[in-house]
Formats: C-alpha cells, sequence, structure tokens
C-alpha cells in the first residue's frame, strides 16, 4: 500500500505542476502601465487561482512574475 500511495502522490504532484506550467504560459501578458509580465487569470477560474496558489508564491519568489484575476 505505501508503494502505491506513494505513486499516486508522485502522479499528482507531476500533473499539477504541469498543469500549472502550461497554464502560466498560456496566459502571460506584458502590462503596458508598468512593463510587467502577468499570468491573467480569466475571473471565471478562480478555483484554478486558488489551487495554484502555493505555487504562484514560489514561482513569484523565484522569478518575479505577477499574476493578476481579470484584465488590466
Amino acid at each position: 500500500m505505501g508503494r502505491t500511495l506513494m505513486r499516486y502522490a508522485i502522479t499528482f504532484a507531476v500533473v499539477y505542476i504541469a498543469g500549472y506550467l502550461a497554464f502560466r504560459m498560456m496566459q502571460q501578458e506584458v502590462w503596458t502601465g508598468d512593463g510587467k509580465t502577468y499570468v491573467i487569470f480569466p475571473e471565471g477560474t478562480l478555483v484554478l487561482y486558488y489551487f495554484w496558489r502555493p505555487l504562484m508564491y514560489l514561482d513569484g519568489t523565484l522569478t518575479g512574475m505577477a499574476f493578476h484575476i481579470g484584465p488590466h
């Protein structure tokens, strides 16, 4: 049972991170107001915003990426 649980945990982590990275790459936008690149979360996707929030903290700290809900 221990190995099966570990496989599920690793599979979940890989899918979680890969999904975040794919979304991040597709939703980047440079805001002309400050010239920074933002990952824009559409207003109807608050579930994704909170689901990926832990990775967003890490991403913002390591890369300086900013995040925004809805259009600027």
